[in-house]
Parts: structure tokens; C-alpha cells; sequence
């Protein structure tokens, strides 16, 4: 049995993620590290220096901001390399803002043409 992390969610003794978001966020970096992106040390030293910024601007590291950090480590590593600019993921990140304003809740959430209008 894994011990888990203070405030970790579990469902019985394994950890789970708080929202399908973070799960997406994981599987993404996994991806692109298999594709050859970057390699796991890169990847932790980013997600590394996005956490120690983050506590350095107050971060309380209660455990429940950590995969907002590891987006955004993501984001800043992926645009660091080259296969996307912050433009183009502000783009993307305001089309999804958009996408879920225009959203029932509960609904999924799926990005439409019109998502990507100013």
C-alpha cells in the first residue's frame, strides 16, 4: 500500500485526480515525452523550477495546486522547444475559457470553430 499525500484524493489506497483536467494534463506530458519532446529530466527540472517560482510568489504547496503547475511547466516546456508559441497556446487556452463559458455544467466540453473568435 502507497502512503499517500496530505489532502491527496484516493478512491481506497490509490490516488486519483481531483478533475478530468489534471488527467488530461498527465497523459499529455507522458505523450510528448514518448514522442521525444523532452526527456524526464528535463521535464522535472521544469516542473521543478515552476514550483519552486510558485512558492517563492506564495504558493502555500498544499498539494492542491500542483497540477497547475504542472500545466503550466508543460506550457513553458513545450513553447521552450519550439512546438508551440505562448501565442498560440494563449490562443488555445482563451478558446477553451471560451468553450466552457458557452458550456452547460456537466456537459462535455468540446472546442468549436467559433471558440477561437476574438
Amino acid at each position: 500500500m502507497r502512503p499517500l499525500l496530505p489532502g491527496q484524493p484516493a478512491q481506497g489506497d490509490e490516488p486519483v485526480f481531483r478533475e478530468p483536467w489534471e488527467a488530461h494534463a498527465f497523459a499529455l506530458a507522458v505523450t510528448l515525452h514518448q514522442r521525444g519532446l523532452f526527456s524526464w529530466t528535463e521535464w522535472a527540472a521544469a516542473l521543478a523550477e515552476q514550483i519552486r517560482r510558485a512558492q517563492a510568489g506564495g504558493d502555500a504547496d498544499l498539494g492542491d495546486t500542483y497540477y497547475h503547475h504542472w500545466l503550466a511547466a508543460l506550457e513553458a516546456l513545450v513553447a521552450a522547444k519550439g512546438a508551440s508559441s505562448d501565442v498560440e497556446l494563449a490562443r488555445h487556452r482563451d478558446a477553451w475559457a471560451h468553450a466552457a463559458h458557452r458550456t452547460p455544467h456537466g456537459a462535455p466540453i468540446e472546442l468549436q470553430p467559433q471558440d477561437f473568435e476574438p
